[in-house]
């Protein structure tokens, strides 16, 4: 066994490394919500609407965690429980939209969906590929942005198979299931964040 002490300037380097993920990831999230909500709102798609909502949850989960990386283990786990209600939160807009459009009978255009949804497809691939080394190194901040990423990669998918569904049949129904869908992931992910932050919250007790 090695009795070699740990070096401090590794810690230090690691969470410079994760601040500039982080930071990087935020801006990805944030802009590409500008656009994806945009055309949710010209097409009527629940879809890319409930997509949109979740990009912008992801920037403002990242900008949270910016903010919780030099806090204490125990206030970390706390930061984790409140993120952990956030990542509900479009899941919660998705089923209002979802009965507004069911109750109208809209039919979204099919092109800017299988486009838009390809085009997050990407940036949430990215923005997966970036978290991935980091997902352990802060707890359930980090855990927290990584499952909304690879969570964001399986949705986009969705949406796209959605849109060629959509131009197919002529039919609202591939679309209202997939943002359904994506509520349904969100409320997974919030349950995994908020057991990862209440399990690190028992182990910082005295």
């Amino acid at each position: 066994m090695s009795d070699t002490p740990p070096d401090p300037s590794s810690d230090i380097a690691t969470n410079s490394a994760l601040r500039s993920t982080v930071r990087n990831v935020a801006v990805l999230n944030l802009t590409y919500f500008g656009i994806e909500f945009a055309v949710a709102l010209t097409i009527g798609s629940v879809s890319l609407f409930a997509d949109s909502v979740d990009f912008l949850e992801d920037g403002a989960i990242n900008l949270l965690i910016l903010a919780g990386l030099g806090l204490s283990v125990a206030k970390r786990a706390k930061l984790g429980m409140v993120l952990a209600v956030i990542i509900l939160l479009p899941g919660l807009a998705t089923l209002w939209t979802a009965w507004q459009n069911f109750s109208g009978g809209l039919v979204p255009e099919a092109m800017p969906i299988t486009v838009t949804g390809a085009g997050a497809l990407v940036v949430n691939s990215i923005c997966a590929w970036l978290l991935a080394p980091f997902r352990t190194a802060g707890g359930s901040l980090t855990r927290a942005a990584f499952l909304s990423a690879r969570n964001d990669v399986a949705a986009n998918i969705a949406i796209v198979i959605a849109g060629l569904l959509t131009s197919a049949t002529q039919s609202h129904w591939p679309d209202l299931i997939v943002g359904l869908g994506i509520a349904a992931l969100n409320a997974g992910a919030a349950h995994e964040v908020y057991e990862a932050a209440r399990e690190e919250h028992a182990q910082a007790r005295p």
